[in-house]
């Protein structure tokens, strides 16, 4: 199954934020955008302006690199958007969300969308009780996820998951029963709840219009 294999701290070198791609990593002081606060390749930071179409590009890998997407996944979806007859921004934001590897980690059964990705792949997790090991599958309103039993036996789910779960708090659009590790959708989630910013989306929904 393709995935996205780009180097994650410099991703986030390369657009001079940290988008969370390496779970408790990265809020340390040793993730890589803290401790070099500048592009891969440069010793020092440059202020050399960039121009429009950069300023698009960068916003588009900033944002596709958060969801871990394939450039011609995410180029499909930007444009389904883009045709629907829903106000555009937010079917961006529900396609990038709604995505199955997504709620896996927006439910906090995993800390990076990468982990999430893996749980998906190697068949832990159940959507309203029926096996989906497609990472892109996307998630609906009322849609039970859950972690198969034989999965809850090994030492992800007895030894690392504790570790972080008891005190996560999820977005609103999720409910989340930590006691059966489980995830309910209760709807879709708004800019504020993805993270994303609008001028991001603005700048993505250009890149493609072009």
């Amino acid at each position: 199954m393709a995935r996205y294999l780009g180097p994650r701290e410099k991703v986030e070198r390369r657009v001079g934020e940290r988008l969370f791609l390496k779970g408790d990593r990265s809020y340390s002081p040793k993730a890589a955008v803290t401790r070099r606060p500048y592009p891969p390749g440069q010793h020092t930071r440059r202020n050399n302006k960039i121009s429009e179409f950069g300023q698009q590009l960068m916003a588009k890998q900033k944002v596709r690199a958060t969801y871990r997407m394939l450039e011609k996944q995410f180029k499909n979806g930007i444009k389904h958007a883009l045709e629907s007859r829903e106000e555009p921004y937010t079917e961006i934001i529900g396609k990038l969300e709604n995505r199955l590897d997504n709620t896996v980690f927006r439910s906090g059964f995993a800390q990076s969308r990468d982990q999430a990705r893996q749980l998906v792949s190697h068949g832990h997790i159940l959507v309203n009780g029926k096996k989906v090991n497609i990472p892109s599958y996307t998630v609906k309103r009322n849609d039970i996820i859950s972690v198969r039993e034989g999965s809850k036996k090994t030492k992800y789910f007895t030894t690392l998951l504790p570790v972080w779960f008891p005190a996560y708090q999820g977005p609103g659009w999720i409910e989340i029963n930590k006691e059966k590790v489980e995830a309910k959708v209760k709807g879709q989630a708004t800019l504020e709840e993805s993270g994303l910013k609008m001028e991001d989306l603005q700048a993505v929904v250009e890149y493609y219009s072009r």
